[in-house]
C-alpha cells in the first residue's frame, strides 16, 4: 500500500513540474494573437511614354474550295511579310498568330421567318501576323505598309515598354516611401508606437495606353499618324504592422 502510494506520488511531480511552462506558453500566445495591429495599403505610380509596339494584321481570302482559300491567303500573306521586312522589321520580330480555314454557309431563316437548307458555298482562310516595332517612328509607315501589301485586316496596336522591370521597381520604390509616411501619420493621429512589421504582400497593375489612329493624310508620303499617349505601372502594398503597448 505504502509504494503504491509512493509511486503515484512519483508519477504526478513531472507533470505539476511542467506546469508552469505551459502556462508561460499559452500567455505568450494569448498576448501575440491580442495584440493591436494595423493594416496600411499604399500605391506607388510610374507613368512614362511607351518604347515600342506590337502590330496584329492579316488577311481574309474566300474561295470555292479550301484549298484555294489557302493558295491565295498564302500568296498573300507572302506579300504581307515581305513588305514588314522593307519596313526595316526584323525576321525573329515577326510571328504567326492566327491561322484558320473555315466553311462558308448559306441558307437558314429567312426574312419571312421560313427555314432553307444549310450548305457550303465556299471555303474562308485567315491568316494573322504580329510584329513587333522598336522604333516607333516607323510605326505609321509599318501599318500602312501592312495595308498596301494586301493586309485587310487590321486588329490593333498594342504599346508597351521595352524595360518593363525598371518601371516596376521604381513604382515598388514609391509605394514603401508612401508607405513609410502613412505609417508616421497614423502613429501620430492614434497617438500610438507602431512598431514590428507582421505581414506584407504587393500587387501590380500594367496600364498600356489604347492607341489613337488619325485619318491619313492625303499626301503620298504622309504615313497614318499614331498617337502613343503614355504607360501607367502601378504596385500596391499592403503592411501589417503591430502596436507598440
Amino acid at each position: 500500500m505504502l509504494r503504491a502510494l509512493l509511486l503515484s506520488t512519483a508519477l504526478l511531480v513531472p507533470a505539476a513540474a511542467g506546469a508552469p511552462a505551459f502556462a508561460q506558453e499559452q500567455h505568450t500566445m494569448h498576448h501575440a494573437t491580442s495584440e493591436g495591429r494595423v493594416t496600411l495599403n499604399a500605391t506607388g505610380s510610374v507613368r512614362m511614354a511607351p518604347d515600342m509596339a506590337t502590330v496584329s494584321a492579316g488577311v481574309v481570302t474566300e474561295a470555292d474550295t479550301a484549298a484555294e482559300a489557302l493558295a491565295a491567303n498564302s500568296r498573300a500573306m507572302n506579300q504581307v511579310f515581305a513588305a514588314l521586312r522593307r519596313a526595316g522589321i526584323a525576321e525573329e520580330d515577326i510571328q504567326t498568330s492566327n491561322l484558320q480555314i473555315n466553311p462558308v454557309w448559306s441558307g437558314g431563316y429567312s426574312s419571312t421567318g421560313r427555314e432553307s437548307e444549310r450548305r457550303i458555298t465556299g471555303y474562308e482562310a485567315t491568316n494573322t501576323v504580329t510584329a513587333r516595332v522598336s522604333d516607333l517612328d516607323n510605326l505609321g509607315r509599318t501599318v500602312d505598309a501592312l495595308v498596301a501589301s494586301g493586309a485587310n485586316q487590321l486588329q490593333g496596336v498594342n504599346f508597351g515598354l521595352e524595360d518593363r522591370d525598371a518601371a516596376m521597381d521604381e513604382a515598388r520604390r514609391r509605394a514603401v516611401r508612401e508607405l513609410g509616411e502613412l505609417r508616421t501619420l497614423y502613429s501620430g493621429a492614434l497617438d500610438v508606437s507602431i512598431g514590428r512589421l507582421v505581414d506584407f504582400s504587393e500587387g501590380s497593375n500594367y496600364s498600356p495606353p489604347q492607341p489613337m489612329m488619325f485619318a491619313r493624310a492625303e499626301a503620298m508620303d504622309s504615313s497614318t499618324p499614331i498617337s502613343g499617349g503614355q504607360i501607367e505601372v502601378s504596385v500596391t502594398v499592403t503592411a501589417v504592422y503591430a502596436i507598440d503597448e
